[in-house]
């Protein structure tokens, strides 16, 4: 499907220039429902990454793109999980005949069938992503990319001026923590992909889980794996 540029360019200064929201969940909303009336697409949504470096739904355009979104949280792979530990975009024409996410499938709507991420950045780094998806198989072109990428940054400015704000709501401080412990998360799945011989998301995986079995936050054990890799 070819994305009519006119469209998306007046759909993003429309977003622009409406009245700053004091709460960025409602803010990250209005995006979402947007990408979604825009393009055709069944459903559109956003997860951003927690404390644990699990993705978790903020925003989604109706309940099957929620459920996507948790989905991916409970299977801990998917389309989305690689598009924020590789920092690029991801798709699928069809995730139930894709071999790449097993655990996904037995977990994901029957509606859901053709999925799409980028990346959303803050500061340079990944800190969520954007995902829609349709109930059909379907092949995503470079027009679908270069739109969703211009959503991604128009919420990037969104989320920037939250911080700036000093919202002090759950999403905001999300985004703080994101922003202040990516760089260290990275170098520490850098490490273990070199040592390991582990591609970036069994690394990432490997993090999360070691995390989680010693109690600790991912970012405090990324700059300890650093700190001794580096003694």
């Amino acid at each position: 499907m070819h994305i009519d540029t006119d469209a998306l360019n007046s759909s993003l200064e429309v977003l622009r220039k409406a009245p700053v929201d004091s709460d960025v969940g409602r803010a990250l909303q209005r995006v979402v429902s947007s990408v979604d009336r825009l393009f055709g697409y069944d459903g559109a949504g956003i997860m951003l990454i927690d404390d644990s470096e699990a993705l978790v739904y903020v925003a989604a355009s109706d309940e099957v793109g929620r459920s996507l979104e948790e989905a991916q949280a409970s299977a801990g792979q998917g389309p989305c999980y690689e598009t924020y530990v590789e920092g690029r975009p991801v798709s699928t024409k069809d995730v139930r005949s894709d071999p790449r996410w097993p655990q996904l499938v037995d977990v994901l709507d029957e509606r859901v069938r053709a999925v799409a991420g980028v990346p959303l950045l803050l500061g340079g780094s990944p800190v969520g992503t954007l995902n829609v998806y349709r109930s059909q198989p379907y092949g995503w072109d470079d027009s679908d990319f270069s739109a969703l990428r211009a959503y991604a940054g128009l919420i990037g400015e969104l989320m920037a001026a939250a911080l700036t704000s000093r919202e002090h709501s759950t999403t905001a401080t999300q985004l703080q923590y994101a922003l202040d412990y990516r760089v260290v998360i990275e170098r520490a799945i850098g490490f273990l992909m070199a040592t390991h011989r582990l591609d970036a998301v069994s690394a990432f995986d490997r993090l999360r889980k070691q995390a989680r079995d010693s109690r600790r936050r991912v970012a405090d054990l990324a700059a300890e794996i650093l700190r001794e890799g580096t003694s």
